[in-house]
């Protein structure tokens, strides 16, 4: 079947990630109290935001793992940094080749979408600063808050081909940087699944969750959607 739509996630996959929501996260921790590790939260990364808190906590401490108040009050205050970076980060930009494949994927019709751990705050605040609120090049996008559940559940994905008029996920497919991209393109039954090594993992820490594709750049994504 051909491919009718891509997902792509947003930070690491198709805009540069330097970093940043990692030290966010640790900073909102220390606010509340809470030393963590970069590595703990690089391994969450990719997972709503909330339910990547939620984890940590039961790692570091969890006796407060099902303290709402507390999981909302750090949610809050990385949301509000992240907001405030996006907003003032002037060497925030598209990963190479991003706005390129986006323009080919559009002339040969191929739906364009974006899914992301992120709130809709961030996320707005992300497309703002890089232009793609207003260029034209993405079909739909559709954030962590919107859906019932996050990755690597499969409805961030199955909203977007509900938007964009797509109804076989087989003519789907999925690409992203972290084990949870994966496992959210394999659970809403994509065609293929691509991770790509910008972003969080490294091609040696994504072999493990047996994508379809492992890819350096989002350049080699185009001889991929050829097989199809």
């Amino acid at each position: 079947m051909a491919v009718q739509l891509v997902v792509f996630d947003i930070a690491g996959t198709t805009v540069s990630d330097k970093g940043n929501i990692t030290q966010a996260f640790i900073d909102a921790f220390l606010m509340a109290g809470i030393k963590v590790e970069a590595g703990d939260v690089n391994r969450l990364m990719g997972y709503r935001k909330i339910d990547a808190i939620r984890k940590i906590i039961q790692h570091y401490a969890p006796e407060l793992g099902d303290d709402a108040d507390l999981i909302h009050e750090i949610h809050n205050k990385f949301t509000s940094q992240m907001v405030s970076f996006y907003e003032q980060d002037t060497m925030l930009a598209p990963l190479p080749y991003a706005e390129l494949i986006f323009e080919k994927l559009q002339k040969r019709g191929i739906k364009i979408g974006l899914d992301t751990g992120f709130t809709r705050p961030i996320t707005n605040a992300v497309l703002r600063n890089i232009g793609w609120d207003q260029s034209g090049l993405i079909d739909c996008v559709v954030c962590s808050d919107e859906v019932p559940e996050g990755r690597p559940h499969p409805f961030m994905i199955q909203q977007i081909m509900q938007q964009t008029g797509v109804a076989d996920p087989v003519a789907v497919i999925k690409v992203g940087d972290t084990e949870v991209d994966i496992n959210e393109g394999r659970n809403a039954g994509c065609g293929a699944v691509v991770a790509v090594t910008t972003g969080a993992f490294s091609k040696e820490e994504l072999v493990p969750y047996h994508p379809d594709f492992i890819i350096d750049s989002l350049y080699e994504l185009l001889p991929i959607i050829d097989r199809f």
